[in-house]
């Protein structure tokens, strides 16, 4: 099998497993935030299962990077991922992992996207919410002076962010909660950027399509006024002719 066979098939096999593991290390990683309270055995499991999964990512992105042919474009393409790789010490950055597995899955599903836009949407923002209040949660609970002390904080604090409301009654007061919030700023815009640009091709083959259908109505009706005028010099000569 060539290289180029061989990352093909690596790539469709891989992508269904990466994101269901994207899912599992977003549940590992939430669990213990949204549950200080748990056993240090539970805690010591959900943090073995992020670093393994941690470790699947790596072992992918560099697969998938000596694979391509043109790795300076790749690493330039996926600098998402090599950030977060590359600095995983900053643990609410590495489940940003988990926003370039949605983004995965969406190009996998561009026709299910146009169609169902609304679906993406509310999929979409829920998760990348979630994520960064999850995200927040982590650096910020427990810090002197610190605003964002429960989920539901964390949660407004998430909504009013993504949305560019910003009241300011929550807000981050660490260099990691400032970060994952220029993070959300940022995979909201891109990702109703996305949702804008599949609408518009909606729109863009819809009118192209209503636009062919007229052409081959008026098509239809030259063709048929052809045909009753070639009928009607027909009847013509016959009359004559009679």
């Amino acid at each position: 099998m060539g290289r180029d066979a061989f990352a093909e098939r690596y790539h469709q096999l891989a992508e269904w497993p990466l994101t269901v593991a994207a899912g599992l290390f977003l549940a590992a990683y939430a669990w213990p935030v949204l549950q200080p309270t748990m056993t240090a055995g539970t805690r010591h499991l959900c943090t073995v299962a992020t670093a393994t999964i941690w470790v699947m990512f790596a072992g992918d992105y560099l697969l998938r990077l000596a694979l391509s042919r043109r790795r300076a474009r790749y690493m330039g393409t996926h600098i998402v991922d090599l950030f977060v790789l590359v600095l995983p010490l900053l643990r609410p950055l590495r489940v940003l992992r988990v926003v370039t597995a949605l983004t995965r899955l969406n190009r996998s599903a561009e026709t299910s996207l146009r169609r169902h836009a609304m679906v993406y949407v509310v999929g979409g923002v829920g998760l990348l919410g979630f994520t960064a209040a999850v995200a927040v949660l982590d650096v910020e609970r427990g810090q002197p002076g610190a605003n964002i002390k429960t989920f539901g904080d964390a949660a407004w604090w998430a909504i009013t962010t993504i949305t560019t409301v910003g009241y300011g009654d929550r807000y981050s007061i660490t260099s990691a909660g400032r970060l994952t919030g220029v993070g959300l700023m940022l995979g909201g815009i891109a990702l109703l950027g996305v949702v804008t640009a599949a609408l518009a091709a909606w729109f863009v083959e819809h009118i192209a399509r209503d636009e062919r259908g007229e052409a081959d109505l008026r098509e239809q009706v030259a063709e048929l006024a052809a045909e009753v005028r070639a009928l009607r010099t027909e009847l013509g000569r016959r009359e004559a002719g009679g």
